[in-house]
């Protein structure tokens, strides 16, 4: 008796996709994984089974017959078991094969106070148990998508010639300027600053550290992780998080523009492509228009009009009256996710970038444009999300930048940053992408906490 090791992924792959001789070949099979469900109706006995690589589950059948038949009928929901079995094709119902169970041994028993049995468990709920939530349905798609995703970013820049930088998570600077960092100090009680000589923080982005790499190799970028002390208890805010930021030397707002376009449509595409189970699940479980939202901006030209542009249109909706939460829409405010979803759903009916921001409310690297109002920055606003993308053409002319630098006081502080505009700078552009957000949107996620695999938010903290 020839015994073959399996998973379910090749399982799946060999009865849907291979051929007769492949199935043949299958003699008896050896699985090894964790009881989602276990029925055992006295003759015979149903084993609900997975073993994470492949989100859809493998039926075991097993009966009176079958060897070790009182550890099968005991067998509890997350118990971790090896099975032999046989290879059954059923075509005729909904799973196309199952596995009818010869011999089985209990490789891990669960204690009766399980957290996850066979009901529906509320997020918050699960929050509560981020070392257990990966083996429920919602997260193991979650989880899969995140790493896909995270492999389609990178291949979107690796096969478009950028280099990948890895950028330091501990720094002296706050990037953004907004001071909403974590300061990092060791347990010398007598000077906790003492390690570098001098008071540090983790990053809040790597775009700065990023920038000079982009005026040695052209197209770089760096993918990782942020941290901002913002004690923002919203769905959409996390103080650990991941960035994608690339920057390009020789590329203006509109080259910037288009890269942002091609990156999202690509890894869309991707995740459509490659978790075509995980979508389906999220499209009949969390969101029933999420593939038709996905595919529409997939397939639609990026509208683009200016900030400007845009308040006048907000100002025009309120006095046809259109209700919004925050109804005073002046120039120079920064608008709210209501009014970034109204732009996107209602007027253009897809993605569109806003650009040519008031230059008060945006960050200090950013280029002036002539008016001497705006910069040239944009952002990427989608359907049901709203923002997705910020990015911006960098401020490149030396004398500009450090008076915009000397206003907030990071001049000196900054000085290694302004030495890029004077040893042969140019013209370039970035973005940023919040991984976990995207993730939300390719997913229909509601809350960053239930995207990230221990989610890190001001006044909760417990891994």
């Amino acid at each position: 008796m020839e015994t073959t090791k399996i998973t379910n992924f090749d399982l799946y792959d060999i009865v849907l996709n291979g051929d007769q001789e492949e199935i043949n070949a299958l003699d008896t099979l050896e699985l090894e994984g964790w009881v989602k469900t276990n029925r055992d109706n006295g003759s015979i006995g149903f084993v609900d089974f997975t073993d994470g690589t492949y989100f859809k589950s493998v039926q075991l059948v097993y009966t009176l017959e079958s060897k070790n038949y009182n550890v099968l009928s005991a067998l509890k929901t997350g118990a971790a078991i090896k099975i032999l079995g046989k290879l059954v094709l059923t075509p005729e119902n909904k799973q196309p094969f199952e596995i009818h169970v010869l011999d089985c041994t209990l490789e891990g028993d669960v204690e009766d106070d399980y957290p996850l049995q066979k009901k529906r468990h509320s997020f918050e709920f699960l929050r509560d148990i981020a070392h257990i939530r990966p083996r429920t349905n919602t997260f193991q798609a979650v989880y899969r998508v995140r790493s896909v995703l995270s492999f389609a970013v990178h291949d979107f820049f690796q096969n478009n010639g950028f280099i990948y930088v890895h950028t330091p998570l501990i720094t002296t600077n706050d990037g953004e300027g907004a001071g909403n960092v974590f300061d990092v100090v060791t347990h010398d009680t007598k000077d906790p600053n003492s390690f570098y000589g001098r008071k540090v923080n983790l990053t809040v982005t790597g775009q700065l550290h990023v920038e000079p790499f982009a005026l040695a190799f052209r197209n770089v970028y760096t993918f990782g992780p942020a941290f901002r002390a913002e004690h923002s208890n919203t769905v959409r805010h996390a103080s650990e998080f991941w960035m994608i930021e690339p920057e390009m030397a020789f590329a203006d707002l509109n080259d910037n523009m288009q890269v942002i376009e091609d990156c999202v449509k690509f890894c869309i595409n991707y995740i459509l492509a490659a978790c075509p189970e995980e979508m389906k699940f999220f499209n009949t479980m969390i969101d029933n228009t999420l593939i038709e939202r996905l595919e529409h901006v997939a397939n639609s030209e990026f509208k683009k009009i200016s900030y400007t542009e845009g308040i006048e249109i907000l100002q025009e909706a309120v006095k046809n009256g259109v209700k919004f939460d925050n109804p005073k829409i002046d120039w120079g405010m920064d608008l709210q996710s209501e009014h970034e979803r109204y732009l996107t759903e209602q007027v253009v009916k897809g993605p569109l970038f806003l650009t040519n921001y008031p230059k008060e409310i945006k960050a200090f690297y950013m280029r002036e444009n002539e008016d001497g109002k705006t910069v040239a920055a944009c952002d990427l606003l989608v359907p049901v999300v709203g923002e997705l993308v910020g990015g911006s053409q960098r401020e490149e002319r030396y004398d500009v930048l450090l008076k915009k630098m000397q206003k907030i006081g990071n001049d000196k502080e900054l000085d290694w940053y302004l030495d890029t505009r004077r040893y042969g700078g140019c013209k370039h552009a970035g973005f940023g992408i919040g991984f976990d957000r995207l993730l939300m949107y390719v997913t229909g996620m509601q809350n960053i906490r239930d995207v990230q695999p221990y989610p890190r938010t001001s006044g909760n903290i417990k891994y």
